[in-house]
This record gives structure tokens, C-alpha cells and sequence, in this order.
């Protein structure tokens, strides 16, 4: 297994992932996948087994301390310098999952955040999986926000 960042040529593989593991109405498109890949590809982390994209972890960084809507649409709001490290997806393949790979990938996300002295890292998930993200260190603040995708979502944040 290896862990790497993403480029733009990765824009179809990131989609199929991506349509495996989120609903339509929540799943980033290619084109979606290709702008954000084109803006801050040294921010998604693919994590493959040989050749297979089997999972990845994407988000931008900005001064802004609340994930919003707007921010999964607009790619060139990332700030390379911004304080904060916003998740927007954790993905991993069906036939991946319960191996602790996705915890690989946060680990990564945290650890790449830590050494480029961000506040912390920032993400929002459904109720079932605030469990999951507290086990990284991850705070929940409640309800977002957020209607992304018509659901409710729980914003957490990681503090440095």
C-alpha cells in the first residue's frame, strides 16, 4: 500500500471512488474532482494497492474556521497559507473497508497538517460516524451548517 498526493490525471479514478462511497446527490463530480486536484492536489491523499485507487481523503486549506457549502463547489477559495484544514471526503472502496485503511489516510491528513503548522483540520460526517472521527481526536461542535446533499451533518474539528 502507498500513500501519495493526487494530480489532475487522477480525476476520473477519484470520481469512481467517489461514486462508490457517497450517494449521487453527495458525491463530487469528475469535473468537480479535476478542478480541486487542480487547485490543491498536494491536499488529497490516494492511498493505492499497486496500481488500484482503493481510497482518499481530499480538502483545502483556509482562514476560515467553519466548513461550508460554498467551499465543496469553489476550489479556488483554497488557501495555501490558510490556517485551517477542511475534509471533505474520507473514501475507501467497498471491499476495502474495516482494514483501517481510511484511519491511514486521516492519520496522514493530520500529520501533513500538524508539519505545515495549520490550527487543525476541520470535517463534517453523519451522526453514525462522530464515534469514528473522536477516535483521531476529533471534536464534534453539533449540527452544521451544512445541507450538502440534503442530509444533516455534524461539523468536528481537530485542534492543535
Amino acid at each position: 500500500m502507498e500513500i501519495r498526493n493526487g494530480t489532475v490525471e487522477d480525476a476520473e479514478r477519484c470520481a469512481g471512488v467517489e461514486a462508490e462511497c457517497f450517494p449521487a446527490a453527495e458525491a463530487a463530480t469528475a469535473e468537480e474532482i479535476r478542478s480541486r486536484l487542480k487547485y490543491y492536489g498536494n491536499h488529497f491523499w490516494l492511498l493505492l494497492d499497486g496500481e488500484k485507487l482503493v481510497g482518499f481523503v481530499d480538502g483545502f486549506c483556509t482562514d476560515e474556521k467553519d466548513l461550508t457549502d460554498e467551499m465543496y463547489a469553489k476550489a479556488e477559495l483554497h488557501d495555501e497559507n490558510g490556517s485551517w484544514q477542511m475534509i471533505f471526503g474520507v473514501n475507501t472502496i467497498p471491499e476495502y473497508r474495516c482494514h483501517g485503511y481510511a484511519g491511514k489516510l486521516i492519520r496522514r491528513a493530520i500529520e501533513d497538517a500538524r508539519k505545515d503548522h495549520r490550527k487543525g483540520l476541520v470535517l463534517t460526517c453523519k451522526d453514525k460516524l462522530i464515534h469514528y472521527y473522536a477516535k483521531f481526536g476529533f471534536v464534534n461542535e453539533g449540527v452544521s451548517e451544512s445541507v450538502h446533499g440534503g442530509v444533516t451533518w455534524y461539523q468536528m474539528r481537530l485542534t492543535f
